[in-house]
């Protein structure tokens, strides 16, 4: 299972797994497009390059899912799937870099939008070979 959804009364809660940290990240920002639109038909006909900085891995989690919040507002993009992610300790923090392949956000039928990631109920599960990250969008 790439993630699930969790009980919340206003907003969007969702858990995201992976083998790896990069993986729990990326199926994170796919459960957040799930949100918006049903991931599975999203074709696969643009790239798009995400990165992201963060001191701590919550605040790397939270700028890395505002790319993509960005990137549907700016550049009409819907995630479809990823391609390359690499999360790298810094002396300031983290980076992330992602390689997210999507489509155009207006050929695609949507519900609600994600207006903003919060940091209410943010967990970050990191063990080897089973980590999870969890997440509260604002809808």
């Amino acid at each position: 299972m790439r993630y699930e959804f969790l009980e919340h009364t206003a907003d969007a809660k969702f858990r995201a797994y992976g083998s790896t940290l990069e993986e729990a990240f990326g199926n994170a920002a796919l459960a957040m497009t799930a949100v918006m639109t049903d991931v599975k038909k999203v074709a696969v006909k643009r790239t798009l390059n995400i990165a992201a900085t963060g001191e701590d891995l919550k605040s790397l989690l939270y700028d890395f899912l505002e790319e993509f919040i960005v990137a549907v507002n700016t550049e009409h993009f819907l995630l479809s799937k990823f391609g390359k992610i690499k999360i790298k300790k810094t002396s300031s923090g983290y980076d992330i870099t992602a390689a997210a392949a999507g489509d155009d956000l207006h050929l695609y039928e949507t519900h609600d939008d994600v207006k903003a990631v919060t940091y209410h109920d943010m967990e970050i599960h990191e063990a080897k070979g089973n980590c999870w990250v969890q997440v509260v969008v604002d809808i």
